[in-house]
């Protein structure tokens, strides 16, 4: 988010600066004040610019004696201009400055008991302007914090126009593949959060991210190495996308209309509205997308010499529609209640075609076969979110929060397929296959944090999630004139699981040393049904997960922290349901209702540079994972299915260094490198997996600002090959390119952006056995994307699409 900062030059400069640190110095020591004293008034206003009456931000109070002329205490006015300050003195005077006006005073106000409201303070400017300073700044694109980085979003152009699986690509740690699948430091075991709480949004269902657009996030935390204080659940961490929300008094809002190839439409709408104790805020989306795919296969037989080629291409096409609505209703204040819903509807269309062709060993064409797609389905999403908070008055870290969160998705779909013989292949044939899937997910969370000193901090807290699923899948056979339904392809599958989590943290935090140790008691409680057939699995299991954190400061530009953690990886429901789709009969993935939970034990070490152009993270890490989950394929009248199976440990150790340099003014660079050497160890029916081998991705990201205000920004990203237990995933580089040009003030803003620039980004993984061979080939292309949004009231323009692109 680019900013400009326009100072007035006055005459007497100097004075209002050293009265600003002053009272800055003020500020700070206020709390240390209050508590030495005896609080006998309160005095509150709100501080306007006389002419346009809009809120000076940071214009500085003063509280002053009348009688000596000495400046008692001070502070700040705060984003919407409103100040609030303590004192225990009552003959007094506010003296009220910023840079560029003239200062105000303020004698003679009403005071009603302890407190005294002084109402509209309007500052007008200094005549003595001589000139103008512009002072140029750029939000950073990545911050560094104690326990997890951050990335801003707005400052990242080339996800204008993307979704937050786009966005989640650009993250340092974070690699998303082709098909939509996330991993952090190369690990997939990893638990993505909406606004720090679980949401059927970020589940498996593979749409649902769809919902979340990059104009509606602010920033993404990751969080390498959680404390017990989090759900335990992701053996590589966590991931939290955490939603824009406005701050400012009155109405805002913004609109945004974007177009772009292959089909990609939308138009998007942002309102809030905020008073003293009130803030509404909606948005709403509608689109329509188009999400094609190129696949090839290869399924060589080596017993029997034959390879079958399966070839085409598959469309995703969607409508969408979003909608958000919510409210934050301030009791008073110490106590606010938030309540939120969001509603989210997807209309798909998913045809395709693909053509199979059969070799023996010489070549010779066996077989040839079309076989085509047509599927519809209806997907509803809606969640609601009820949280109450509140701050108590001895300290302003002092606080309790409760949440309740409901979450539903449903799916019904529908698919044709039909398959038209052309050499020597058997008479046409047709199937219907029918899926009817509901998710239903609540979560249940307290949070409690308590200062004991300046120093010294107890958080504690539970949660408790259930998860409900239904899916009932069915195939069926034209048999003459009659479908018949295949009864080793048709099943009810019902998943039921239950978490409950207690924890507990203490922390010191020091001038130079900090620590924090924690501890989280969990118990799963899962169950999986095939309702036709009565087979059941029953998992109940009850771990302890404890955490420690330390940091030293070396100095004010550097600091080391260590880090340990335990983490559990559960089974996803997608890992567990043994139905699959059958697009491509030749090439099956399914789950396995058997599967078992990976637990992690994870140590990190990492040292924090920050200077004035450039600031440097370096990082050691160690992850050990029991029962690691891996992907085998089973080779079977020239049909590949793959299942997930628990096989083994795995040991990895890894580097990771991301580093940021402002270059010039008009350049800053960002990059980002993770290497990692890991050891796998296991047997699967008598047969070694045992394998050694390693991986790393590099990322460099450079941000221009051009003349007449126009950013462009270009990343460039490296993934290199992957070895695991059957296959080996090739490596990957391509290019992503963004820009963005305000006008109106700032009001509107043209935004476009360019992802897989070359075309170069593409899936290919290949199984070398001694019996079979298979190679897997997919690519989705280039999407362009262009834009335009408007922003009205006191708000900033957005970029909303609604965009998805898996």
């Amino acid at each position: 988010m680019n900013f400009k900062l326009r100072i007035p030059v006055v005459q007497t400069l100097r004075k209002p600066v050293v009265s600003c640190l002053l009272i800055l110095g003020f500020a700070l020591l206020q709390p240390l004040v209050v508590q030495a004293n005896e609080v006998k008034l309160t005095i509150r206003g709100l501080v306007v610019d006389a002419g346009s009456q809009q809120p000076v931000e940071f214009a500085t109070v003063a509280v002053i004696n009348s009688e000596t002329d000495e400046l008692i205490t001070g502070t700040t006015t705060g984003l919407d201009g409103q100040f609030e300050i303590k004192t225990a003195e009552r003959n007094i005077r506010l003296e009220v400055s910023f840079i560029g006006y003239l200062k105000t005073v303020v004698k003679d106000f009403d005071t009603k008991g302890n407190v005294a409201d002084v109402g509209l303070i309007r500052l007008s400017p200094d005549k003595e302007v001589l000139e103008e300073v512009v002072v140029e700044g750029q939000r950073s694109q990545t911050e560094f914090k104690l326990d997890k980085r951050v990335f801003n979003v707005g400052a990242d152009l080339s996800s204008s126009g993307a979704s937050a699986l786009e966005v989640l690509d650009n993250v340092p740690s974070v690699n998303v593949n082709i098909e939509g699948e996330i991993a952090l430091r190369g690990s997939t075991g990893v638990q993505v959060l909406i606004n720090g709480k679980p949401s059927v949004l970020t589940s498996d269902q593979g749409n649902s991210l769809g919902t979340i657009t990059a104009d509606m996030i602010d920033r993404v935390e990751v969080i390498t190495n959680p404390s017990a204080k989090y759900d335990a659940e992701g053996t590589s961490g966590i991931i939290n996308i955490v939603i824009k929300k406005e701050e400012r008094k009155g109405t805002n809002g913004s609109i945004s209309v974007n177009t772009g190839t292959p089909h990609n439409h939308s138009i998007g709408v942002s309102l809030n509205h905020r008073t003293e104790k009130l803030n509404l805020f909606s948005q709403f989306g509608v689109g329509y997308r188009s999400l094609p795919n190129d696949a090839r296969n290869v399924n060589e037989n080596r017993v029997t010499g034959e390879i079958l080629n399966s070839e085409g291409e598959e469309f995703r096409n969607e409508n969408f529609y979003n909608f958000t609505l919510g409210t934050d209703y301030r009791i008073n204040d110490e106590s606010v209640i938030t309540v939120s819903g969001n509603f989210a509807y997807e209309i798909e269309d998913q045809p395709s075609e693909t053509e199979f062709v059969r070799t023996d060993a010489d070549g010779n064409v066996l077989q040839q076969w079309r076989r085509e797609e047509e599927t519809s389905a209806t997907n509803p999403k809606y969640q609601f979110d009820v949280q109450y908070q509140r701050d108590f008055k001895d300290h302003e870290d002092h606080d309790l929060i409760i949440s309740a969160l409901g979450s539903h998705f449903g799916k019904d779909l529908s698919s044709e397929f039909n398959e038209t013989g052309l050499i020597n292949y058997p008479s046409s044939t047709r199937q219907l296959t029918e899926t009817a899937f509901k998710e239903t997910e609540f979560t249940y969370k307290l949070d409690y944090t308590r200062p004991l000193s300046e120093q010294t901090t107890l958080e504690t807290g539970a949660q408790y999630v259930t998860n409900l699923v239904t899916n009932d899948f069915a195939v069926a056979n034209l048999e003459g004139d009659v479908f018949v339904n295949d009864p080793a392809f048709t099943n009810v599958f019902e998943y039921d699981q239950k978490v409950l989590g207690v924890y507990g943290t203490y922390a010191y935090e020091g001038e130079k040393w900090g620590v924090k140790g924690g501890l989280r008691l969990e118990n799963t409680d899962l169950t999986t049904l095939l309702v036709t057939t009565g087979e059941r699995n029953v998992q109940n299991f009850t771990n302890l997960f404890p955490s420690f954190f330390a940091t030293y400061k070396i100095s004010k530009a550097s600091s080391v922290q260590a880090g340990y953690s335990r983490r559990v990886s559960r089974p996803r429901l997608w890992d567990l349901n043994p139905f699959f789709n059958i697009r491509n009969n030749f090439n099956i993935r399914a789950g396995n209702p058997d599967l078992l939970p990976e637990f992690t034990d994870s140590y990190e070490i990492t040292t924090l540079f920050d200077q004035r152009k450039a600031s440097f993270n370096f990082s050691v890490y160690h992850r050990f994972t029991t029962d690691v989950v891996e992907r085998v394929s089973v080779f079977e009248n020239d049909v590949n299915i793959t299942r997930p199976l628990n096989i083994g440990t795995n040991r990895s150790t890894g580097i990771e260094l991301n580093s940021k340099y402002d270059a010039k003014d008009w350049l800053i660079l960002n990059m980002d490198f993770n290497y990692s050497f890991f050891t796998r160890n296991g047997t699967l029916e008598a047969n070694s997996f045992d394998f050694s081998s390693d991986e790393w991705s590099a990322r460099l990201n450079s941000k221009w600002k051009l003349p007449a205000d126009i950013d462009l920004e270009l990343t460039g990203q490296y993934r290199s090959r992957v070895i695991t237990v059957q296959s080996e995933i090739r490596d990957n580089l391509f290019f992503n390119l963004g820009g963005r040009k305000k006008i109106m003030g700032g009001k509107g803003v043209i935004s476009f952006s360019v992802r897989d620039l070359f075309a170069a980004r593409v899936r290919q993984s290949v199984i070398d056995q001694e019996d079979f061979y298979l190679f897997s080939f997919r690519q989705r292309g280039r999407f362009v994307t262009m834009g335009f949004s408007y922003g009205f009231g006191k708000g900033e323009a957005m970029q909303f699409t609604g965009s998805r692109r898996r």
